[in-house]
């Protein structure tokens, strides 16, 4: 019999003598040549420049008006009165008012914004209790301790929902009314149900099992954050369907922003009205606010804006804009390498001097 091999030695870890194990098969490498690479450098040009133009017209298509309210008119009073803590209670409303050029065509967004809120801190974003929010009983009267000092009252109650995220809610209310004459007003219709991922009010935020009870007693034995006017289960007393831990303003607020600046969705126009079919046409208006969440303490700024979207989203010209200095730039570079490779020819004999 022949002599087995051995397979425990250095040889043991040998590769198999084959074209795959060995590297030996057949391989395709480019010859990169100016006939090969000058043409491709102008098609990418040509292209990036055709993307931005194309996204920079769909976004001027979009029509959008930004109004800061922070000290606008007789906002100034309320936001002197948000400067003392102790006033933090009593209500303050003030008027906005301003005029639409050009008709607003298509759906119409209502958003508010803020300036220089860092929603992006990570104890910030931290301090909240997703399975409180999911609802669960367990977690109701036992929040997290990442909700701290925001997870019980002075008192030892625990706070549903618990945490900063939750406490610093934006809590301004706005009235939208078109005034088509001097002495004729309409009050502008706005969707506030329907903002919100399915899976943010399916999945995310749910609220506890009321096993027939009203939602006040399915929170019995909780408090407000420290910083609302009224508990979770009435934040909006004429849509039960709309309260609790389901709100669809506090899951807009409850998605933190990335950046300082933000906005956050508050309402869309509702075109089923008569008034209101084809967008919102051009005229006077007014926004009645309702000022309650103060700024002075951040040092920020309060907005409003109203726009039109399209495939692309809103105003937003920063993809365009990239797509035009990336062509330009490749342009440029395609520019040198044909001059430097008509100044020392295809063969390169005028570098050897």
């Amino acid at each position: 019999m022949g002599k087995a091999k051995d397979k425990s030695g250095p040889l043991a870890r040998r590769p198999d003598n084959s074209a795959f194990k060995q590297q030996r098969l057949p391989a395709w490498s480019p010859i990169l040549t100016a006939n090969t690479v000058l043409p491709f450098f102008y098609l990418l040009a040509l292209i990036c420049m055709l993307l931005g133009v194309w996204l920079l017209l769909t976004v001027q298509s979009t029509q959008e008006i930004k109004l800061d309210y922070t000290e606008l008119g007789n906002c100034d009073q309320c936001f002197q009165l948000r400067k003392n803590v102790s006033y933090a209670a009593q209500t303050c409303s003030c008027k906005v008012e301003f005029s639409i050029d050009r008709a607003f065509k298509g759906d119409v967004f209502f958003y508010y914004g803020l300036k220089n809120f860092h929603q992006n801190l990570r104890r910030y974003m931290d301090s909240r209790d997703d399975e409180q929010t999911l609802g669960r009983k367990t977690k109701l009267k036992n929040p997290s301790s990442y909700c701290e000092p925001f997870a019980k009252d002075v008192e030892g109650v625990p706070i549903a929902p618990c945490g900063a995220v939750a406490n610093s809610m934006f809590n301004d209310s706005f009235t939208l009314t078109y005034h088509p004459s001097r002495s004729r007003t309409i009050p502008v219709p706005l969707l506030r149900k329907g903002l919100t991922w399915y899976t943010d009010k399916n999945v995310k935020f749910r609220n506890p099992k009321t096993d027939n009870l009203t939602l006040a007693a399915a929170f019995e034995g909780t408090r407000q954050p420290l910083y609302w006017q009224k508990p979770v289960y009435d934040l909006d007393p004429h849509d039960p369907t709309n309260s609790g831990f389901i709100n669809e303003d506090l899951i807009i607020w409850m998605r933190e922003a990335a950046f300082p600046n933000f906005k956050k969705l508050y309402g869309i126009l509702n075109r089923a009205d008569a008034s209101f079919t084809k967008g919102l046409p051009k005229g006077n208006y007014t926004i009645d606010i309702s000022y309650n969440f103060p700024v002075q303490y951040f040092q920020g700024r309060k907005e409003v804006v109203l726009t039109t979207l399209t495939w692309f989203g809103g105003q937003n010209y920063f993809l365009p804009i990239a797509y035009l200095v990336t062509s330009s730039l490749i342009l440029l570079m395609a520019v040198v390498l044909t001059l430097a490779w008509w100044k020392f020819g295809k063969d390169g004999k005028n570098m050897k001097e």
